[in-house]
Formats: structure tokens, sequence, C-alpha cells
């Protein structure tokens, strides 16, 4: 077993739409990701991907969720980017917690 955790898949989620999350990860991969440029190479309603250093894939993904935006951010060589542009998302509002029934 391996002492380094699974970097390629991380997520989070977001007050912002499913399309704001992704026109943001289209601004912050393509111009503010000096040191690791990465290009867009798909996108469709739910997804971007993107090619960077040595034909890398990073992708992230977006589905509605409960009062929020559920972003997926997959990729090998890029995960500290990916939780980068994370730390710029707002954060989802708090989910209710479960009432107990009488």
């Amino acid at each position: 077993m391996s002492s380094f955790p699974n970097r390629t898949l991380q997520q989070t989620r977001t007050s912002l739409s499913p399309g704001d999350v992704l026109s943001s990860a289209k601004e912050f991969f393509l111009r503010r990701n000096t040191l690791y440029p990465a290009f867009l190479e798909k996108e469709g309603p739910s997804y971007v991907t993107f090619r960077g250093q040595g034909g890398e894939e990073l992708v992230i993904g977006v589905v509605r969720d409960v009062g929020a935006t559920a972003v997926t951010g997959s990729t090998y060589m890029f995960d500290q980017q990916i939780a980068r542009f994370f730390t710029t998302l707002p954060p989802a509002p708090s989910a209710p917690s479960p009432q107990t029934l009488a």
C-alpha cells in the first residue's frame, strides 16, 4: 500500500451555478496558471477538459446538488492546481442537519 494519498480525484461543493464553475475553470486554467499551462480541449454543459504538459489531461465536472453545485476535478499531475482552483470557488451553504423524528 502506498503512503501517498490518492490525489487524482478531488471534490468540493460551491454556491456557484454549474455554468459559472465551468467559466471560472476556463479562466483559471487558461489565464492564471502560468507555471503549468493547460489548454482547453473539450467542453460540454457539465464538464471541461484541458491538456497540459506532456499531454496530461485535467477534467473538471459539475452537477447540480441540493442547494449547491458538486464539483469534481481529476488529473494525475495537476492535483495542486485543481486544489488551488477549488479555493477560488465560494463554498456551498452548510447543509441543514437532519432532525430526529419523535
